[in-house]
């Protein structure tokens, strides 16, 4: 993430400030003015708006009230839970929201020197890859001399409405923040990454496996400091007529889990000794109101179950507050959607796990050259997918966890020109020859290895478990033709080397004629080898397979104790003697000196058979145990595979 920041249009807080205070004006916004352009683009509020400053509303405005708490929200007329939950979350990370109210010690009122207050307040954001300062006056508006958005339960507190403010600037105007993801505010706030998962599809309420691994997972994200929402989706359009269920969750509403816990169950040392507990999760409505009503809510008889000290460690209280406990089941059975954040740690010292980062930003563009084109759409679309931006990383551990977010730009602020809509966006994934070093123009035998879900939503994210080997990944709208702008975010536990693919070839250098260039290229495939002959005292064998042509060469893995391994390693070489064969070789690996187990020759011709072969070893002519499955194809044009 780029550290430094950057202001919003321009403006720089610290010399509009000042220029205030020497005038002894209070700042109004000339980028964010006080006019129903700011509130709306075509659904007024209800009522008469006077736009008034804290000091006009409260007598003793204040940036804080003792500090800042989740419980200091409440949501406004404008439908923006969404935001309100991300903000309840932030208010629990002190590191996070003082980043996003920076300098708040100076932005406070100072009741001593009022004179120095000049009506100005700034917040940072997280958009698209680059810290944003923005700017505000404190003029907010009201009807009837309340506040009609965001506003804290105390009165005199304005840090959530400036918040607001601040973001609906950013946005548009306020009325662009109806309707939104909790996730993308989230990611907004801190530079998190954002997956969404689906409690629903995912059925963890019924697989207690599934669901335990979810806990778990949950659990380290809270502790390590990520921020976790969850909703329930509405499903048909009469559900809107009865939002409130029965058991006093709303549907189509966000809530923000602000505590994860395994709960200790019984009383005194007896407790201790036999160490049961409960995994629980603590949510708020921002609406400040509104609690389960099931097991383990505020008066619920579960809480007999849990000692003095243990619920009062947890802070259990009987309000309608709108924060309460629920049963991981019975959140898993109720909720159909969550939204979780990682604050990924890239810190090299660390007691928490490191994450080694690459952010790539491109775009979908259109060329009338295919091979200039870079929106190809989906991979239904056979003959443009590949003319998609594409990305390469190894993974050098024998298995690696990848994570991989690809965010397009918020299109909130285009809402009043009646566009706004997220595009439909996805990746995939391919495992590739191992020496890959240009752009793939054709599918042979590489591998699609997973497919995101393709969604039109801002952020995509996958968590997936690769082996050793080179991959690329192809970020994509869905259909073709489509442009746009993205972040790519790469997450590997060790160093990946991810980069863009932009060659589609080898280049010609002002020596290429002095040493030859290219005139073909050829990928070979090895499957597999059968029928090997025994190198072991147990009979077996630990073979691996290198393919050579002209001095270049890949070495697959090693396979131990098998006669009949899967070696599914590829190469791609461009060949500037096409008298040169190719070889591949099969070897045991042995600690003092690998043995020789044979090895095919291939002449490489354009003309030779590209069906899958079985070939027999052999060494120096003379046969040699082992059958082994290969697939060889050669082109004279360079950008046929």
């Amino acid at each position: 993430m780029v550290s430094s920041v950057k202001p919003y249009k321009n403006q720089h807080y610290a010399d509009l400030k000042k220029d205030c205070i020497r005038n002894k004006t209070l700042f109004e916004d000339p980028e964010f003015r006080a006019t129903n352009a700011s509130l709306y683009y075509n659904k007024p509020p209800p009522g008469r708006v006077e736009w008034k400053r804290p000091g006009e509303i409260s007598q003793k405005p204040h940036l804080f009230v003792e500090g800042i708490s989740s419980h200091d929200l409440n949501q406004g007329v404008v439908g923006n839970c969404w935001f309100v939950a991300a903000c309840s979350c932030l208010a629990l990370k002190p590191k996070l929201w003082q980043k996003v109210i920076p300098d708040w010690k100076e932005q406070e009122w100072d009741d001593k020197h009022p004179e120095n207050y000049a009506g100005i307040f700034h917040f940072q954001f997280w958009i698209f890859g680059e810290w944003i300062d923005v700017v505000v006056d404190d003029r907010l508006p009201t009807i009837n001399g309340e506040l009609i958005y965001c506003h804290s339960k105390d009165p005199n507190e304005f840090w959530s409405a400036l918040l607001e403010k601040a973001y609906a600037k950013l946005s548009g105007c306020y009325q662009s923040l109806e309707g939104g993801n909790t996730g993308d505010a989230v990611v907004d706030f801190s530079g998190a990454v954002s997956e969404a998962i689906s409690l629903e599809e995912g059925q963890f309420y019924k697989d207690q496996g599934k669901q335990d691994k979810l806990f778990d997972d949950l659990l380290k994200v809270y502790d390590r400091g990520g921020i976790i929402s969850c909703s329930i989706r509405v499903c048909a359009v009469s559900e809107y007529t009865r939002l409130c269920m029965m058991n006093r969750l709303v549907k189509g509403h966000a809530y923000s889990v602000t505590a994860v816990k395994r709960v200790r169950l019984g009383h005194g040392l007896l407790a201790y000794f036999k160490n049961e507990t409960i995994p629980l999760i603590r949510m708020r409505n921002p609406w400040g109101k509104i609690e389960w009503k099931g097991a383990w809510s505020d008066s619920s008889e579960e809480w007999a179950k849990v000692g003095d000290t243990e619920r009062h460690n947890l802070g259990i209280t009987v309000e309608d507050d709108g924060e309460f406990w629920m049963s991981f089941t019975d959140w898993c059975k109720f909720f159909t959607d969550a939204d979780v954040c990682r604050v990924m740690n890239t810190s090299l010292i660390s007691v928490h796990k490191t994450w080694h980062e690459y952010v790539h930003f491109g775009s979908w563009a259109k060329n009338a050259d295919p091979l200039l084109n870079r929106c190809g759409g989906c991979a239904n679309h056979k003959q443009t997918f590949l003319q998609n931006p594409q990305y390469l990383f190894d993974v050098t551990k024998e298995t690696d966890e990848v994570l991989i977010s690809l965010q397009q730009r918020d299109m909130k602020i285009h809402r009043p020109q009646g566009h706004g809509e997220n595009l439909t966006i996805g990746f995939g994934i391919f495992k590739v020859e191992l020496n890959r070093k240009y752009r793939l123009h054709d599918i042979l035998t590489q591998k699609c290895v997973n497919t995101s879900t393709y969604i039109n939503a801002r952020t995509v994210f996958m968590r997936i478990n690769l082996t050793q080997g080179r991959y690329v990944i192809f970020p994509t709208t869905f259909q073709p033709h489509t442009l746009g702008d993205y972040m790519l975010r790469v997450f590997t536990d060790v160093e990946s080397g991810c980069r863009e693919l932009t060659a589609d070839k080898p280049q010609v250098k002002c020596w290429s004629s002095i040493i030859g260039y290219p005139q073909a290229v050829s990928h070979v495939y090895v499957h597999s080898a059968e029928g090997l002959q025994n190198q072991d005292r147990t009979g077996g064998a630990d073979p691996y397979v290198i393919i050579s042509c002209e001095g270049k060469s890949v070495k697959s893995t090693i396979h131990n104790d098998t006669l009949n391994p899967e070696f599914a390693t590829s190469g791609v070489f461009y060949r500037k003697k096409l008298s040169k064969p190719i070889t591949v070789q099969v070897w045991n690996s042995n600690a003092v000196k690998d043995e020789f187990m044979g090895q095919v020759v291939l002449s490489g011709s354009v003309n030779d058979p590209t069906e899958p072969q079985r070939l027999q070893l052999r060494d120096q002519g003379r046969q040699m145990p082992g059958i082994i499955g290969l697939r060889i194809v050669t082109s004279v044009q360079l950008t046929a595979i």
